[in-house]
């Protein structure tokens, strides 16, 4: 017992083998697997099987046999009857208080997350918080875990803030579902450091776990273009020096080349400026045989894009939404070819080249399989919205005015035309987060020193509000009990 008067797991024996099994044998396992040995007694007994032979075969004494076959016969329960005990030292009224305490209180104002041991000693230093009796760090942590809680956890993440994200995911699923013949998806990694460690690394005696060295020399950066096939998973990579515009054109004319002169090409890309250049037009235009629109005509970034996306050519451009790289299959293949080639020393631009090489040929030959997409982003919209709404609701002063226009878009065209696909509780919330949210939002939008960002700010919150009103209309009209 510990000193809060909880009890420890104890280590129990495994009725088969009579060995210890240890403290990843868990609770539940012990009840199912007593569940398991009464109902084979009660088989058994039935089957005029004799106690002597049933209490060799379950590995048990005589007394049990007997007992359980005589209650489990006559009330078909197989668990153990309730026991007094003593209670729980810490009430669930505490426990509730420990893990928000955690959960939502930062340790100093701006500085990052707790710690277990930190955190028991700042409420013992503070016992306004929860009293007293203060938990210790490992009875934090089983709190934490017996609610499958893992706030020391973090990952990078994609916020949806393209207002048209929805109408663009859409056509991009509809493309896996039905795929064209010839799908690539294409990216760029750039940027890539070329280390080299200043020792070469080694294996640990025992374990073989390879060791590091921590020092290391940069020489340089390389940009990977890399074109996968939606097909067969096949991968066109090069290496080159930068990722400017020109070098973009040379490598994708490269790609387009080997493709058959007689087929369309459908490839999907991200939203970089050297992809919706007017420099590009002219070259889709050229390998698809038709004539580019004059520049007067492709002047603004959604004319160019509008073009390209024309289906009337051979080369037709499918953009991912932004933020929406987890769209483009390509990156799957970029985070597997990291993993596999980054991470080792090289001494020079030529030795990172001729290993990626190597990989991408070994990828093709033997590793190459297609990635099959199955989410039709069903939730999604209700997750926008909820994630939009405890963002006004916690930290909306810390938002940059340019997510938050984009975001008041977002939400004006998911309530526009996706309202059912989100609850009407959802949409509550948030049309009451906003009212009470208002004043600070349009103060925001005032101290605003950028007049287009200003002015683009301004409209994006009327038009929240005028859905808003509409919604509220629609309510009314529709759903007699709001």
């Amino acid at each position: 017992m510990s000193a809060h008067g909880t009890f420890s797991e104890p280590c129990v024996k495994s009725t088969s083998d009579n060995k210890k099994i240890g403290h990843n044998y868990t609770r539940g396992n012990l009840i199912i697997e007593k569940i398991v040995r009464r109902r084979a007694i009660v088989v058994l007994a039935k089957s005029e099987v004799a106690p002597t032979a049933i209490t060799a075969f379950i590995g048990t004494s005589k007394s049990s046999v007997s007992r359980w076959n005589n209650r489990c016969a006559q009330t078909n329960n197989y668990k153990d009857l309730p026991r007094s005990g003593r209670p729980p030292f810490y009430t669930q009224d505490v426990k509730l208080k420990v893990i928000a305490f955690y959960c939502q209180k930062r340790p100093l104002p701006g500085c990052g997350r707790w710690s277990l041991r930190w955190a028991s000693q700042h409420l013992a230093a503070n016992p306004e918080y929860i009293g007293k009796d203060t938990p210790s760090k490992s009875t934090i942590q089983r709190f934490l875990a017996n609610n499958k809680l893992k706030p020391h956890r973090s990952r990078y993440f994609l916020h949806i803030t393209d207002p048209d994200f929805f109408p663009k995911m859409e056509h991009l699923v509809a493309l896996f579902k039905n795929p064209p013949g010839n799908l690539f998806f294409f990216d760029e990694c750039p940027g890539i450091q070329i280390l080299q460690r200043l020792t070469p690394d080694m294996q640990t005696e025992e374990t073989k776990k390879r060791i590091e060295e921590f020092e290391y020399i940069r020489n340089g950066t390389m940009d990977v273009f890399a074109f996968f096939n939606y097909t067969d998973g096949k991968i066109y990579a090069e290496c080159r020096c930068n990722h400017k515009t020109d070098t973009f054109l040379e490598v994708f004319k490269s790609h387009v080349e080997e493709q058959a002169s007689s087929e369309q090409i459908h490839y999907v890309m991200d939203n970089l400026s050297s992809h919706r250049s007017y420099s590009f037009c002219q070259a889709v235009a050229e390998l698809s045989a038709v004539q580019c629109p004059p520049k007067q005509e492709l002047d603004t970034l959604s004319k160019r894009m509008q073009w390209l996306q024309m289906t009337d050519k051979r080369i037709i451009i499918h953009f991912t939404p932004y933020h929406g790289s987890w769209l483009n299959l390509v990156e799957i293949w970029f985070g597997i070819m990291g993993a596999k080639v980054l991470g080792e020393s090289y001494n020079s631009a030529e030795n990172l080249k001729a290993s990626f090489d190597s990989f991408v040929i070994e990828w093709n030959c033997i590793l190459a399989h297609p990635f099959r997409w199955s989410y039709d982003g069903s939730g999604l919209h209700k997750q926008a919205v909820v994630r939009f709404t405890k963002m006004l609701e916690n930290t909306v002063t810390q938002m940059d005015i340019r997510i938050l226009t984009k975001m008041l878009m977002l939400m004006t065209n998911l309530l526009k035309d996706y309202m059912k696909e989100v609850a009407e509780h959802v949409w509550a919330r948030l049309t009451e987060t906003i009212f009470a949210q208002y004043a600070t939002i349009n103060d925001m939008i005032q101290k605003e020193e950028g007049p287009k960002r200003k002015e683009k700010a301004q409209y994006a919150l009327a038009s929240m509000m005028a859905a808003i009103q509409r919604y509220l209309g629609y309510q009314t009209t529709h759903c007699k009990h709001f």
